[in-house]
């Protein structure tokens, strides 16, 4: 019964390029770990639906707004997978941005001038028709004071031959565009998601890997080393790693943040310094990078940092 039950948590869908990677036959398989509901997401106590209070940096429907400089547009809720620690499990049934809210999205940033960056995220843009990505590209660009336009897709690894040619060729009208992606295990890196990101590359778009540290997927420094080392190898830059927020059915994901300083100590030296991900905390006042400058010490069960503009945050991370 409870298997059935955990739709009531979060919904499933996978493709078939994941479903190809799995080890049918093995529970703990990485891949399938990511993608499959498990009964841990039912017993699970704790964690939020919205650890990072979106919804109070919402100042019109389908913008985030924490940064001074830039802001997070949701122009979707569709997504190629769910994958089970999703951070916006919340918002998978939005609709997508378009008629009255496009409008007052668009309005937003034509007044506030200090906007230079604006990250398209979801949801999974990529999974918007391609006239329908031009069309909002068309828009934001016609604004004077928006430098740069990021898309924010895990396509390249879980439905990589959805990045064409004339997806790419089309969004690199409005250069400059910058793509981040998200790997988790060197399966994942493959002959399948390498040619999209030389797509993405031939275009002139630089791809970026933000992953998450997940328990029982890539919190072993062994397995982290060679998803980096493979990343390089086919010109995608480690960006970040993600601590896992604290979701509600995810509490069996979250690692330590000491087992996480740990492993990426035993990254340093040991590959390309470009290759080290910054290893951060996302809180409801920003990315908070672990490390020293950071860190102001453990108060029991919670982790407590301070955030770029002075705020101190308390992680709940037993």
């Amino acid at each position: 019964m409870k298997n059935w039950r955990l739709q009531e948590r979060h919904s499933f869908a996978i493709t078939p390029h994941v479903a190809g990677l799995m080890d049918h036959d093995d529970h703990s398989c990485p891949i399938r770990r990511q993608m499959i509901p498990d009964l841990s997401e039912w017993d699970s106590a704790g964690g939020f639906p919205d650890p990072l209070k979106e919804g109070v940096h919402s100042p019109v429907p389908g913008i985030v707004h924490v940064y001074p400089d830039r802001v997070a547009v949701i122009v979707t809720g569709k997504c190629a997978t769910r994958c089970r620690f999703c951070l916006r499990r919340w918002m998978l049934t939005e609709p997508d941005l378009d008629g009255e809210r496009l409008d007052r999205v668009i309005g937003y940033l034509r007044e506030n001038v200090e906007i230079r960056d604006v990250l398209l995220t979801g949801g999974d843009p990529f999974m918007l028709d391609d006239q329908i990505i031009e069309n909002l590209l068309v828009k934001f660009r016609a604004i004077p004071h928006i430098d740069i336009i990021r898309f924010g897709t895990r396509t390249i690894s879980t439905l990589p031959h959805r990045i064409t040619d004339d997806l790419v060729r089309m969004i690199a009208q409005f250069h400059s565009v910058w793509v981040n992606t998200q790997f988790n295990h060197p399966k994942e890196v493959n002959e399948e998601s390498a040619r999209a990101v030389d797509c993405l590359l031939g275009y002139g778009i630089p791809v970026g890997n933000q992953s998450v540290l997940l328990r029982g997927v890539n919190d072993d420094p062994d397995v982290m080393l060679e998803l980096v080392r493979k990343l390089v190898k086919i010109r995608v830059r480690p960006y970040y790693l993600y601590q896992a927020q604290n979701l509600k059915g995810t509490e069996h994901f979250i690692v330590p943040i000491e087992k996480g300083l740990e492993l990426l100590k035993k990254l340093r030296g040991f590959t390309t310094g470009f290759a080290v991900p910054q290893y951060v905390l996302d809180t409801p006042y920003g990315k908070v990078p672990l490390n020293n400058l950071y860190h102001e010490g453990r108060d029991g069960d919670y982790f407590i940092v301070k955030s770029y503009c002075g705020n101190t945050w308390r992680e709940y991370n037993p």
